[in-house]
């Protein structure tokens, strides 16, 4: 968009009451413009934002920067469908990866993929690098790219059930509190017993098991589980299967220190998970975000304030991740952004007005970028009045800049290197060097399948677990109640004298060589005591669990 274009109407960087011309006659910036300016020097390491819009007009001797040690004090995004807010989220991706810092970013519409490609140059380009004071040059940037369950182009990104956790598979499941809290007892149990829950079909058999008559009294000792809520959950659960979710719940589990990789030029390594396959899925990969952040959580040792962010994570459409929330999963939220800055990661979530994230975690963000909003309803008008309450005091009229920003243009503040919050910023933002687009199919399958990454992932294993051993041990149970049912028939008929009836599969009935103990070990313990202690060296023990109720897994 040109200049002429975003300043029309003169509402574009309009200050309260009026202002003086852009510039002074000897070039210098207007005293307000310079205040803000001011407020964004950075003597570390910055990333480049844009540059300031005032009184209509951009000025390239203006720049807003924002500090690289601030990117893990987290952000926001914001701004209404087709404002630029992909493109920022690009051009901030690019100035981590050139310092060295990982990122990811979720590519929900597949246009993504461009940040592997150098840009092509244009008029449109050239014209914004002018404007804002930019030594544009096409620039390709290392990237891995990723696909829930292999779903899409893309390495394929897995959970086992177990890491998943009861807290987030409720959220995705939408079940109510009682609910959670039953699948959470469902959890307990399996981990307990040594019972793996790998995929959908391990949490299927388990819930089953536990409402059938040998697996109720199982619960006794820590309460029961009703056979209507397991009726729910296991519906839940079936329909979730139905949906295609069985892809996304497996092995081999993606392990999240993958994310925090450099490319061998020192660069940080840009993983993109690739989301247009199942963008109909929204409550899905949403939910698989948080427990990569939850995951990201566990393993990382605390570090405190760095010169620079160990990862930064960008939550793409976080609105889905709310809505309808449990309070214990927006409580896990909020305690696992507060807590994981001192770990080094930043949270950026993208979103459409800051009205999407709930009031505990959007204090939490202490850099903003909010591109334009549009006022066409009531309601719009109400969540342009929210969003502007929620910006420091500003020499602009931001309902008004707000509604007049164009493409590419936002409001910002961010926090200075002292932590302080920089004055607001209309500002005209850079244009992004890579391809500002989707790769080619075929560059994009080659890059996966070029991966180091890709023989590690791309297989999906099924081991034996709480499906198979639940099988298993059904198998035995009935085996020894048809053995039992044999043994009463040979002692009823030595007792009337008749000769028994051989067996109907042509096995002897000649036990001498038999464990007596048979029975009562598959019968008597409840099935699983002693297929409790033939695992207890992998899972028999309390796996712990964070605040998500995801398990720790062993790197």
């Amino acid at each position: 968009m040109s200049e002429s274009d975003s300043a029309s109407g003169g509402a574009l960087g309009s200050a309260k009451g009026g202002a003086s011309g852009a510039t002074g006659t000897d070039g210098a910036l207007p005293p307000r413009a310079a205040e803000i300016a001011a407020g964004y020097a950075a003597a570390g390491p910055a990333l480049d934002l844009g540059a300031l819009l005032w009184d209509g007009a951009c000025l390239p001797g203006a720049q807003i920067r924002i500090p690289l040690a601030m990117l893990n004090r987290h952000g926001l995004v914001a701004g209404a469908t087709g404002t630029g807010k992909t493109k920022t989220l690009q051009l901030i991706a690019e100035q981590l990866s050139a310092n060295g810092v990982p990122v990811f970013l979720a590519d929900i519409k597949g246009d993504v993929s461009g940040i592997a490609s150098p840009g092509a140059a244009g008029d449109k380009v050239a014209e914004r690098a002018g404007q804002v004071g930019q030594e544009w040059t096409a620039t390709a940037f290392p990237a891995e790219f990723y696909a829930l369950g292999g779903i899409g182009p893309g390495i394929p990104l897995r959970a086992t059930v177990t890491g998943f956790g009861p807290v987030l598979l409720s959220k995705v499941l939408g079940l109510n509190r009682t609910q959670e809290q039953s699948l959470g007892l469902i959890f307990h149990y399996a981990d307990a017993k040594g019972l793996e829950l790998v995929d959908l079909k391990d949490l299927r058999s388990v819930a089953a098991f536990l409402v059938s008559d040998t697996g109720r009294a199982e619960l006794k000792g820590i309460g029961g589980l009703s056979t209507a809520t397991a009726g729910v959950i296991l519906r839940s659960v079936t329909a979730f299967e139905q949906q295609g979710a069985s892809d996304f719940f497996g092995e081999p589990e993606f392990d999240t220190a993958e994310l925090l990789r450099q490319a061998p030029d020192g660069r940080g390594l840009v993983s993109v998970l690739e989301l247009a396959a199942v963008q109909d899925k929204p409550e899905l990969f949403s939910a698989f975000l948080m427990w990569l952040l939850a995951d990201l959580f566990h393993d990382l040792p605390e570090v405190g304030d760095a010169d620079r962010p160990k990862l930064v994570f960008f939550f793409d459409e976080a609105h889905l991740l709310f809505n309808g929330a449990s309070k214990a999963f927006l409580e896990s939220i909020t305690r696992t952004v507060r807590l994981i800055r001192s770990k080094g990661v930043g949270v950026f979530f993208v979103t459409q007005t800051p009205r999407d994230v709930p009031a505990d975690v959007l204090g939490q963000l202490g850099n903003r970028i909010q591109h334009a909003l549009r006022a066409f309803t009531p309601d719009d008008a109400k969540a342009l009045r929210a969003t502007v309450k929620t910006f420091p005091d500003s020499p602009y009229d931001l309902e008004e800049v707000l509604t007049g920003l164009g493409t590419g243009e936002a409001v910002i503040t961010v926090l200075s290197e002292r932590g302080a919050p920089t004055p607001v910023a209309a500002t005209r933002l850079r244009a992004p060097q890579s391809l500002m687009g989707p790769v080619p199919a075929a560059e994009l399958d080659a890059a996966v399948k070029g991966s180091s990454l890709y023989g590690r992932y791309a297989q999906a294993v099924d081991r034996e677990s709480a499906y198979e051993k639940l099988g298993a041990a059904q198998e035995a149970e009935q085996r020894a109640a048809a053995e039992a049912a044999d043994r009463a028939a040979v002692e009823k008929a030595v007792a009337s004298g008749e000769r028994p009836a051989g067996r109907a599969d042509g096995r002897s009935d000649d036990r001498s060589g038999e464990d007596p103990s048979l029975v009562q070990q598959v019968v008597g313990s409840g099935m699983f005591k002693s297929l409790a202690r033939s695992v207890g060296t992998q899972l028999g023990r309390e796996i712990s669990r964070s605040l998500f109720g995801t398990a720790r897994r062993r790197r």
